[in-house]
């Protein structure tokens, strides 16, 4: 199972596709979201495609023993529920937004028929998959091949943006150490270990937020990450 995934929206499509993503009409609907609050939860009935225009949200599934997981981050610009496009009739995670959300529903016949009648539309969406399925592969790698002190590394940097200019950003999201550890895959006690490590080194700060520095990225990329037990 993947951990995590935050993935880049596609760019330079068609110029009415930002129209049909951002404006209520037959079969969409515009919601404002409160941070904290469920957008859907898993178990329930999947009728509907959700596209978030501003904010972020994080998707957490629940096992019959009782433990949850986080398994993705979204942003603005992606998209979320489409398994109801696949014939999935209920829901496999809850989304619960992590911060005050603009999200646009759309409902599973709307948007097929967008994808049936609009070529750029399902070029848009199509790339928006492959992105998506080719984080998800690396997830996997992440979680087969590395160690848990290497997998927090990248998940900092993954959620500090790295690759746009390689500064130091902060990460503009409250998240606890416990929803860290459950997308990394190992305890709360392991990531605060971890994390003071890094502050210690240099590779992170924070006060209010955490500071993400490029010789985080540095170390990670050069494998000086401690081999361990994950």
């Amino acid at each position: 199972m993947t951990r995590h995934a935050v993935l880049k929206a596609p760019t330079e499509f068609d110029f009415e596709i930002p129209y049909f993503l951002s404006q209520p009409g037959a079969g969409k609907i515009i919601h404002d979201y409160r941070k904290n609050d469920a957008i859907y939860s898993q178990g329930d009935s999947a009728d509907t495609v959700f596209f978030i225009l501003n904010g972020r949200i994080k998707l957490t599934v629940l096992s019959e023993q009782g433990k949850e997981a986080v398994v993705g981050l979204l942003e603005a610009g992606q998209f979320f529920g489409e398994c109801c496009l696949n014939g999935i009739p209920l829901q496999t995670a809850t989304a619960t937004a992590m911060e005050n959300c603009t999200i646009t529903s759309i409902t599973k016949c709307t948007m097929l028929a967008a994808l049936r009648d609009d070529p750029a539309m399902t070029d848009f969406f199509m790339s928006y998959l492959i992105a998506r399925n080719s984080r998800i592969e690396e997830d996997l790698a992440d979680q087969l091949f590395n160690s848990s002190e290497k997998r927090l590394a990248r998940l900092l940097t993954i959620l500090a943006r790295f690759g746009d200019d390689g500064s130091s950003k902060p990460i503009d999201i409250d998240i606890s150490q416990e929803t860290l550890a459950e997308m990394v895959g190992t305890t709360r006690s392991r990531v605060s270990y971890f994390m003071n490590k890094f502050r210690r080194l240099g590779f992170i700060s924070y006060d209010d937020r955490i500071q993400v520095h490029e010789s985080l990225l540095d170390a990670m990329m050069s494998d000086k990450m401690e081999p361990e037990g994950a």
